[in-house]
């Protein structure tokens, strides 16, 4: 997966996130960035599926998050250990996918998160309406890394 390369801008605010030690530089692993795509895929197929809300909210979060995964693979990054690598991912996210058609869902990322943070630790159901919204961010967020690849 050959991707765009970073702008200025995007460049300067991954550099912030490897300074504050939420990133770390890696050697760009494209097998890793397509694997990581094709999972994301898969699992966006299947949400049509779903009935369960918690379930498909669940499922969309994991493909938004693959997406991520692929993006810090394909540029050569990776989170650093320990707490906060979901919200680390969100912040290169939002970082790099800076405008259309990207920007509103990497922005939703954090959202999702902190959502899904509260279903898994506190027992906050999720609604259909949300499981929809994780649904259209991960297809956006997915689209959006496709769109980053150089030659589509």
């Amino acid at each position: 997966m050959a991707v765009t390369p970073l702008s200025a801008t995007q460049q300067q605010a991954v550099d912030a996130l490897v300074a504050a030690r939420r990133l770390e530089k890696v050697v760009p692993d494209q097998a890793r960035a397509r694997a990581f795509l094709a999972a994301a895929a898969d699992r966006i197929s299947q949400l049509p599926l779903l009935t369960s809300a918690g379930v498909k909210y669940d499922i969309a979060y994991d493909a938004a998050h693959d997406v991520g995964e692929a993006l810090l693979a394909a540029h050569g990054y990776r989170t650093t250990n320990g707490p906060g690598q979901h919200e680390a991912l969100g912040r290169f996210l939002r970082a790099i996918l800076d405008t259309p058609p990207g920007d509103a869902a990497a922005r939703r990322f954090d959202r999702l998160r902190r959502a899904r943070n509260q279903s898994h630790f506190d027992a906050k159901p999720v609604g259909a309406a949300d499981a929809d919204l994780a649904e259209r961010a991960a297809q956006e967020l997915h689209a959006a890394a496709l769109a980053r690849k150089a030659g589509g």
